[in-house]
């Protein structure tokens, strides 16, 4: 039922070799993969900080991730997909545009990863706020992602709840929020996916989460496959724990429409 993967990580960012990334995919069966590495563009202290500290620089080396993604192409019969997933600020969007015009990705995943300047599932700090202050804070993360949707930037717009990955922020999300991004995503070319970063881990569900997910279905809104994975490993066991989802949900991935390269 899953043909391809739309979310995945190389060592140019946080992930595994090229080479041992493509044998899982082609090992799971999939006919095409994307190759989605971190990236920062912002010049503002926090934004830099957490690039330099987790080497999201794809900025830097993209071509040289793409002429690697072309030599594998002649290798593997399989479909290897150029992407890019942007960490998303509405205060960096002149500089996430020019970036994404000049590379010219495939396609572009946006992700909100930063609240207050700290990634949202560090639970520590998140943990020492109190419940007002978590509460404005996850309001400060929808507004964000409605702003990355309505930016009309991104092809897909990934783990659009990732708040509930982190104990301190999980459960403070509200129906009114869920519906405000279901609308947006309504009308904007932006798709969003089920996401496995978690689904086998001590989260044990995708993202989105049960009661966003139904929201998102009333509005019509598809999905698109992500396993977020990092290694190969994480590849071939998400890639079937995805399935049996779409499986159970009745649902039918959708597919991005990518030009060939």
């Amino acid at each position: 039922m899953i043909d391809h993967d739309y979310h995945t990580h190389s060592i140019y960012s946080d992930g595994r070799f090229l080479r041992q990334m493509l044998g899982a995919a082609s090992d799971a069966g999939l006919s095409g993969v994307g190759f989605a590495d971190h990236c920062v563009v912002s010049d503002r202290a926090p934004m830099v900080e957490h690039r330099n500290a987790l080497g999201f620089a794809l900025d830097t080396i993209y071509e040289r991730r793409r002429a690697a993604i072309e030599h594998f192409r002649e290798e593997f019969e399989i479909n290897i997909y150029d992407a890019v997933e942007m960490d998303y600020d509405p205060r960096d969007e002149t500089a996430i545009e020019a970036f994404l015009e000049r590379a010219n990705f495939q396609y572009a995943i946006g992700s909100v990863h930063l609240l207050d300047g700290v990634h949202i599932q560090y639970e520590p700090y998140f943990a020492d706020k109190s419940e007002s202050e978590r509460t404005a804070l996850v309001e400060n993360y929808f507004e964000k992602l409605l702003a990355l949707i309505d930016s009309e930037l991104f092809e897909l717009a990934a783990h659009i709840d990732l708040i509930e990955r982190n104990p301190a922020l999980r459960g403070f999300a509200t129906e009114s929020q869920y519906r405000r991004v279901a609308k947006a995503l309504e009308r904007s070319r932006t798709v969003t996916e089920l996401n496995a970063g978690r689904l086998l881990a001590d989260f044990g569900s995708v993202h989105p989460v049960a009661p966003f997910f139904e929201i998102l279905r009333e509005h019509g809104v598809s999905f698109t496959v992500g396993t977020d994975a990092h290694t190969p490993a994480e590849l071939t066991d998400r890639v079937p724990a995805l399935a049996d989802e779409f499986e159970a949900r009745g649902l039918e991935p959708a597919e991005l429409s990518i030009e060939s390269k």
